[in-house]
């Protein structure tokens, strides 16, 4: 038995019966036409922990017609930014009273350790709060340049109304990237989360009713991708898709919005590498590439699953990453002290052995893990903590997102080679480089292919500073000014003033 520091123990009661959770659509709860439900059984409890209406085209439709009619009557997209940042403001207040229900059940529905999941749900109301400035904060150009006759104005404007589709990986986070920028930009949207996880995402209702939002500007879909996902990305009522989720997916959805032309922001999968110099501190590197590949069991878009280690510390470097790992706290997701909770599905779990176990088909080793794992008295959906060297650039271990908690360890002599080995990938996520020379630090932020590159840190994010990929990790941004106009259209208004005569095109003779 592999020796780790494995956690059995539960601080928090199992509940006796499933949330049950409904659509809310046009300011009301409803159920599935044919009365659908679907369950979501705990990864790592075995019980049922929510029961949802299970949407089909109906529910889709009805949502996607409401937040068309309260957009272009105006009751949200024409009132004062100063109201808008009232109610966004009062569902902060709300999400933090009612953190503990929230991150419960997305502890339940996900896997992930109560710890994590209170800090995702309480930390998610910053962001609900920094979208409330933004909204008293819209603003255009003018230009009174253009001559003695012109004046002109560039506005910018809610897109309309927005598809928000959401993964299973941090529900109530990525909603609260997407939702309150939109409402803050005056756009009415409609939401799906992922099925495996609707619990946090249909309780917010509550709130927003609570919190004064009218009818019609948010609704709440449950359900699968197929019919839900599909309609809202291709109904012609729709006219922006906010999209979280795999790159396989995102591409799909692109194509179907070509067929309208709509707007698509997606923010899809990541390679993420942290490269080490010597000159760094190592202790702190070693401890951030623990952190970055174990946080959320590596089941994070910015997981730093990859590696890049200068050869002259890659082996003590490693062994100081390997013996934390050991001592990382895995276990059971409702005690407070586990770090690692369990793998998302039965299925998830097989898809991530089996690119340990096809790395070591190619000749890799295993410095650590490389299995299964099961937790005395929660169960056997947990993977152990994985580090796998001797590995070449081009292996699919170290080219495409495992999402789980397993560390690819790569070599390199130079500068240069390292920065083409973190531009080794097709996506473009994020990387980080550790080393105490700016110098090295500014060359490697300069030249890699990502959209965020943290300098000796690692994940570290700010409601204020932009979110999104570079390559096939998406397009578009999310959180900060840039996030909140993805939601704006411009619109140029340009005036002839004071009487002056354009002048005529056609002669009368």
């Amino acid at each position: 038995m592999l020796d780790l520091n494995i956690i059995t123990e539960a601080d928090i009661a199992l509940p006796t019966q499933p949330v049950e959770l409904r659509h809310f659509i046009n300011g009301t709860w409803v159920d599935s036409a044919d009365g659908a439900v679907s369950e979501r059984v705990s990864p790592s409890h075995g019980v049922v922990v929510s029961r949802a209406a299970k949407g089909g085209a109906a529910e889709a439709e009805a949502a996607i017609l409401a937040a068309r009619t309260a957009f272009d009557d105006g009751r949200w997209s024409r009132i004062s930014g100063k109201d808008r940042a009232a109610v966004l403001l009062k569902v902060a207040d709300l999400i933090e009273h009612h953190t503990e229900r929230l991150a419960i059940l997305e502890t339940l529905e996900s896997g992930k350790p109560i710890s994590q999941s209170r800090g995702e749900v309480g930390g998610a109301a910053d962001l609900w709060r920094y979208a409330a400035s933004l909204a008293r904060s819209i603003h255009g150009d003018s230009h009174n340049t253009l001559g003695p006759d012109m004046v002109a104005m560039v506005l910018k404007e809610p897109i309309g109304v927005v598809s928000i589709i959401t993964p299973w990986n941090f529900p109530f986070w990525i909603l609260s990237q997407k939702l309150p920028f939109a409402l803050a930009a005056g756009c009415t949207c409609v939401v799906k989360p992922s099925e495996m996880t609707p619990a946090t995402t249909a309780l917010l209702a509550d709130l927003l009713v609570e919190a004064g939002l009218p009818a019609g500007v948010c609704n709440i879909v449950l359900g699968y991708g197929l019919p839900v996902g599909s309609l809202m990305t291709s109904h012609k009522a729709v006219d922006m898709i906010s999209f979280t989720g795999s790159t396989a997916v995102g591409k799909k959805i692109s194509e179907i919005a070509a067929g309208t032309l709509k707007k698509v922001a997606l923010e899809l999968g990541g390679k993420n590498a942290q490269v080490i110099f010597p000159d760094a501190d190592l202790e702190d590197a070693a401890d951030a590439v623990a952190f970055g590949v174990h946080f959320n069991v590596g089941q994070c878009c910015n997981s730093s699953s990859r590696i890049i280690v200068h050869e002259d510390i890659a082996e003590a470097f490693t062994a100081r990453v390997v013996d934390l790992s050991r001592k990382v706290a895995y276990g059971n997701p409702l005690n407070p002290k586990t770090q690692v909770g369990a793998i998302v599905t039965a299925e998830h779990q097989a898809k991530i052995d089996g690119y340990v176990q096809g790395a070591v088909a190619e000749g890799a080793d295993i410095r650590l893990g490389g299995a299964a794992l099961t937790v005395a008295g929660v169960g056997a959906q947990f993977y152990q903590p994985t580090i796998v060297t001797g590995l070449r650039p081009d292996m699919a271990i170290v080219q495409e997102e495992v999402f789980g908690p397993v560390l690819s360890v790569l070599t390199f002599r130079t500068l240069e080679e390292a920065i083409a080995l973190a531009n080794d990938s097709v996506y473009g996520l994020s990387a980080g480089v550790w080393s105490n020379d700016i110098h090295t630090c500014l060359a490697f932020a300069r030249e890699v292919q990502a959209g965020t590159i943290w300098t000796n840190t690692w994940m570290d994010g700010f409601p204020e500073v932009a979110f999104g990929g570079m390559k096939q990790s998406g397009q578009g941004r999310e959180i900060g000014r840039y996030g909140f106009e993805e939601f704006l259209e411009v619109k140029s208004v340009v005036m002839r003033v004071g009487g002056g005569s354009r002048g005529k095109w056609v002669s009368e003779g």
